[in-house]
């Protein structure tokens, strides 16, 4: 992919300054623009690299490896994809979305922590309830759940993306695929979607008004409380994964997302952002949309999740804990499992991305061996600088 011509780095060192003095962010989001803002820049430090064919000398930054970084997710999002597919099965998945009344929208952003934590129990609770029900599949389910928070257009709309297996395991340790579809390899219907749907806002409310955490002043008045259970919550089952292979790419393209990448941004000029977005209501037609700068990073800024918190969980048989017997079920599958070592970034880029960080763009022939580093807030040394040009001129004279 061609390097994009704007960047959200960008974004942040001409406009930050204006937008903390007009919207006063958290500590949390004043803490990411300032990472996201030196990525692969010299106040992370960096390390110089020499060909070892023709001496081409290479000075290259730092990653922030900031979760919210559109630079820093393309070798994150491909070994956690590496490790997800040790634990696949030969079963169709379903692709579940569970959306939320916008009317909520203010309390998520004022307790961000406590809504998200709510939002995911209440899935959770959801997904189990219909997979105990001997109607529906009478077995331990599981589901990978992601948190996403944006729309196309950096909006704020948190939701949760859900991958979940046609079937579950007994406590024999046997698969047991659901109840409709127990004469087919792949399911084709998941559960019934009202009933989700009705299902999901019960639980959901419920959790609300037990929760302790959201202060007094801040609980959900009566007014919104009945505009909350006269509304249409809304679950969207997708059409089923048949295959691994689609189910890896799923996860690849929805896991590691961030609000919004660099290839987005058009231009950048005159206190204005404009980027693509796609418009979904109308045919996925790809549109453009133009906003002033402090507020394109205010919308950024209300996906920055907080601090340490897991988007990504997974549930049931495909939680940690239940490692064994997902094992034990995948050996029922006739699925052998081996055990690989972690690969490094290099191998990532080599093997999945099919890009080759190490070999020297200029002779094509030779690779890059660092030759010296240098440490956050330290710029390389004339001495740093020395020891890279005598390997380059060792080189050049062998």
């Amino acid at each position: 992919m061609s390097r994009p011509n704007h960047e959200l780095s960008e974004i942040i060192a001409l406009y930050g300054a204006d937008f903390e003095q007009k919207h006063a962010p958290t500590d949390q989001q004043r803490s990411v623009l300032s990472k996201l803002s030196e990525c692969r820049t010299s106040p992370l430090g960096g390390h110089v690299d020499a060909c070892d064919g023709c001496g081409t000398i290479r000075i290259s930054y730092n990653s922030c490896r900031n979760r919210h970084c559109p630079k820093c997710q393309a070798t994150s999002r491909e070994r956690w994809i590496e490790a997800r597919e040790d634990d696949l099965l030969d079963v169709s998945y379903f692709h579940v979305v569970f959306t939320l009344p916008q009317e909520l929208n203010p309390l998520f952003l004022l307790r961000s922590k406590t809504m998200y934590n709510i939002l995911f129990e209440a899935v959770k609770l959801t997904l189990e309830l219909f997979a105990q029900n001997p109607k529906y599949l009478g077995a331990q389910s599981g589901h990978i759940a992601v948190l996403h928070t944006w729309g196309q257009n950096i909006s704020f709309h948190p939701h949760l993306h859900c991958i979940v297996p046609a079937g579950g395991a007994t406590r024999q340790g046997n698969w047991k695929p659901l109840a409709k579809a127990a004469k087919q390899k792949y399911a084709t219907y998941l559960y019934p979607v009202k009933a989700l749907s009705k299902a999901y806002s019960k639980i959901f409310m419920h959790l609300l008004n037990a929760c302790e955490d959201i202060e007094p002043d801040h609980q959900p008045d009566k007014l919104l409380l009945r505009k909350l259970n006269d509304h249409k919550w809304v679950v969207y089952a997708k059409q089923p994964f048949f295959g691994t292979k689609q189910v890896i790419e799923y996860l690849g393209r929805y896991t590691h997302k961030v609000a919004i990448s660099n290839h987005r941004i058009k231009s950048v000029d005159n206190g204005q952002v404009t980027f693509g977005w796609k418009d979904y209501r109308h045919g996925d037609v790809q549109k453009q949309m133009t906003l002033e700068a402090t507020e394109f990073l205010r919308r950024f800024c209300q996906h920055i999740l907080p601090f340490r918190f897991v988007k990504i969980r997974h549930y049931g048989i495909l939680s940690s804990r239940n490692k064994l017997k997902l094992r034990d079920v995948q050996f029922g599958m006739g699925i052998v499992v081996e055990k690989k070592p972690k690969p490094t970034w290099q191998e990532v880029c080599k093997q999945k991305l099919n890009f080759d960080p190490e070999l020297c763009p200029h002779c094509k022939v030779g690779h890059f061996q660092t030759v010296s580093t240098w440490s956050a807030r330290a710029p390389p040394t004339e001495a740093v600088h020395r020891a890279a040009i005598n390997v380059a001129a060792r080189k050049i004279s062998c």
